[in-house]
């Protein structure tokens, strides 16, 4: 059975997935948890409202 993902080369995931969560961290290092939550809640409908 062959893979019909598409490849896309050169990428590297470990990289990305460090880049993502530094930004991530960034940006919530200063808010209480209740801001986070929000944060996160909002993220994810964008998200969702993309698809």
């Amino acid at each position: 059975m062959k893979n019909k993902q598409n490849i896309i080369k050169d990428f590297k995931a470990v990289k990305f997935m460090r880049e993502v969560r530094d930004r991530i961290s960034n940006d919530i290092k200063d808010m209480t948890f209740e801001e986070i939550k929000k944060y996160f809640e909002d993220r994810r409908k964008i998200k969702l409202s993309t698809k």
